[in-house]
């Protein structure tokens, strides 16, 4: 049996989904979190179900690439049945894409999830009389913990009720009994259809067409018919916009008179305690510095807890190096091999995880927990005002704050941004927001050169991420003038209720989804990117390498941007991975021909200065890795996303030229000065 599960964003379908499933989907509170379609199957009495997890949409009028998703899937999609969730809490909502899915099929299972929120709320609902109503199967359940999950496919295994529930669209309904004579018959009410001839939705009607070898869109009789109600209704001013209107009013009229019939509330004002809250952390100021202050005490425990783990990682993996030597000495590898493997590609490799797996094992459960809590969407309403001023939404929040783990991944969370334009925005800015293998160079260099407190430390790395934070609004701005010119968008942003984050749960899916998943995309990226470096640091063109020839010839620009050839060429040979920066850095200034480390940041910065580093020198290198081109990951994540090279090509050459003219600024300043 395939089966469709389909819902409102932030009721709990992708937790139903691993309930059903058995797998670990994430999850999240926050709406738009599910972006793309997931399959998983359940064996259960004997019977295989393929349930698909779909995007959630508040309506079958799609207003974004995700919600186009499930709308195609409801109305034209090959399934058997599909399970609908609503939020116990929120069920007078939930109920209007309900009753728009039961004009497209009456193989519908209704869940009501969340019932233990709604019973701290005071709301009962009464299930037996909103089946009754309905003509469908409706399933209580808590998927947290696992309650009424069994129910669900107990109840798909049932014959479904073969009744559909109707609504009847008040003036409209004369003008669409007159259409529905020319429509044909298929398992979408004609209403449905009549109403998107009206409204002239070309989209809809060309899959339809093609769905059912139908001619809607070339019968002239049709055609004519429309014309005439059309002048009818335009006669009395109701004019295309005003029928889809007249449409969703009569829906939301239904949802509220069902809505009424089932639902009591013994509790007044049940949601005061999260609106107390919402006062202090939506609030203009408070909001605004706790968001700061958020960020602060996230980077201050990622430094601190790092940093003793990142080094027991890298002496462990730095002494398996000598295991493998031993391996290949005995095996006879030719030492060519032998170098290009364990210098190259392996030192690379350890290097790489090392310095990201310690960070994101901590960073990722933090930035977790503020999902589980409900807080991702206060920071978007917190940034709406100002996004919107900068020609974008209050979305691209949600983007930027996955981008500290991984610009890619905050490129592919941008799909939640319903307008196409303010997408690009998303995309176009996203690497501003420095991502998880950015850190160390900022931590390194900020307790060499400026400050050894790891408390001020942190705030001057706070103090940065706001500088790209503040770009970010400046370049949307700019792109929203330019080339990416249009009106902003009206969009829904639904603020969830507050919720106890599931720790363990939390641990787990942030260490697996998030750290694990990064982690791997590194790995194979920094591969290729271990081989390259070998070569750079070993092929010679007279009596220099190729690395060093580079650099000679990168000096004169880096010397004018405050920084070096060195400097320039290690951000360049970090295209695959941003956290080999630091010692490709040491292997130029070293001359060496494979990546080293120095055992502290004494010697380290001892080695900086003596190749003529200093405080501006440290300055420049942090806002160069906080402004340049996005990693090979995120290009390609972007040329994917967007479906344009043009796109990536920006995305690469924005942010450089941006932090090429912050670099020149500094310079001069410090020369000034």
């Amino acid at each position: 049996m395939r089966v469709g599960l389909v819902g409102n964003p932030n009721v709990g379908k992708s937790t139903i989904f691993n309930a059903l499933t058995g797998m670990h989907q994430h999850t999240g509170n926050w709406p738009g979190k599910t972006i793309e379609k997931v399959d998983g199957y359940k064996i259960y009495n004997g019977k295989r179900y393929d349930i698909e997890d779909l995007p959630g949409t508040y309506s079958l009028t799609p207003n974004s690439k995700e919600e186009e998703i499930t709308s195609n899937y409801i109305y034209f999609g090959d399934y058997d049945a599909l399970i609908v969730v609503c939020d116990a809490c929120c069920l007078e909502r939930n109920l209007n894409l309900v009753l728009q899915i039961l004009e497209v099929t009456n193989k519908v299972v209704l869940v009501i999830n969340l019932l233990d929120e709604s019973k701290k709320k005071g709301i009962t609902i009464s299930f037996k009389k909103l089946s009754f109503i309905l003509g469908i199967p409706v399933i209580p359940t808590i998927a947290r913990s696992k309650k009424g999950i069994d129910d669900i496919l107990n109840a798909l295994n049932e014959d479904l009720f073969n009744n559909k529930y109707k609504i009847n669209y008040d003036l409209l309904q004369n003008y669409l009994d007159k259409l529905n004579m020319y429509i044909p018959t298929t398992k979408i009410d004609k209403n449905v259809i009549a109403i998107n001839l009206l409204i002239n939705n070309i989209k809809f009607l060309n899959n339809f067409d093609y769905k059912y070898k139908s001619n809607l869109l070339i019968n002239k009789k049709l055609k004519k018919e429309i014309n005439i109600i059309l002048k009818g209704l335009k006669e009395k001013g109701i004019n295309n916009y005003d029928i889809e209107t007249i449409a969703m009013e009569c829906n939301s009229n239904e949802c509220k008179k069902i809505s009424d019939r089932v639902c009591t509330f013994t509790k007044k004002n049940y949601d005061n305690k999260d609106r107390i809250i919402d006062k202090i952390l939506t609030n203009k100021i408070s909001g605004k510095i706790i968001m700061i202050l958020l960020l602060f005490l996230i980077l201050w425990i990622t430094i601190i807890g790092a940093n003793y783990p990142s080094n027991i990682l890298y002496n462990i993996l730095f002494k398996f190096e000598k295991t493998l030597l031993k391996i290949f000495h005995f095996l006879k590898t030719p030492k060519i091999i032998v170098n290009v493997l364990i210098y190259g590609i392996y030192r690379v490799l350890a290097w790489v995880t090392s310095v990201m797996l310690p960070p994101m094992a901590i960073f990722f459960p933090l930035f977790t927990i503020l999902e589980d809590l409900g807080y991702l969407p206060r920071i978007a309403f917190n940034l709406d005002n100002k996004f919107q001023k900068c020609g974008s939404c209050g979305k691209q929040a949600l983007t930027m704050t996955e981008g500290f783990g991984c610009n890619a991944v905050g490129v592919i969370g941008a799909r939640i941004i319903d307008s196409p334009r303010e997408r690009l925005i998303a995309i176009l800015t996203n690497s501003f927001v420095p991502c998880n293998g950015r850190f160390p160079l900022f931590i390194t260099l900020i307790t060499m050169f400026l400050v050894t407190s790891k408390i001020i430390g942190s705030f001057i790395l706070t103090l940065f991420i706001l500088l790209g934070i503040l770009i970010t609004f400046i370049i949307s701005k700019i792109l929203s003038k330019t080339i990416l010119k249009g009106k902003n968008s009206s969009f829904i942003l639904e603020l969830p209720p507050y919720r106890k984050p599931q720790i363990i749960k939390v641990i787990i899916r942030s260490i697996f989804d998030r750290t694990l998943f990064v982690l791997k995309r590194a790995v194979l990226i920094s591969i290729p990117a271990g081989f390259i470096i070998w070569l750079f640091a070993n092929i010679k063109i007279g009596n220099n390498t190729l690395l060093k020839i580079s650099t000679n010839f990168l000096e004169p620009f880096g010397q004018l941007l405050g920084m070096d050839g060195v400097i320039l060429m290690s951000f360049l040979l970090a295209f695959p991975a941003n956290e080999i920066v630091i010692p490709i850095m040491i292997m130029g200034y070293m001359s060496l021909g494979y990546i080293t480390d120095i055992e502290n940041t004494l010697e380290l910065k001892k080695l900086l200065i003596n190749n003529g580093w200093n405080t501006i020198t440290a300055i420049n290198v942090m806002i160069f890795s906080l402004m340049h081109f996005p990693c090979m990951t995120t290009l390609l994540t972007i040329k994917k996303e967007t479906g344009k090279t043009k796109w990536a090509v920006l995305s690469f050459l924005i942010p450089t030229i941006i932090g090429t003219i912050i670099c020149l600024i500094t310079k001069t300043i410090s020369l000034i000065l």
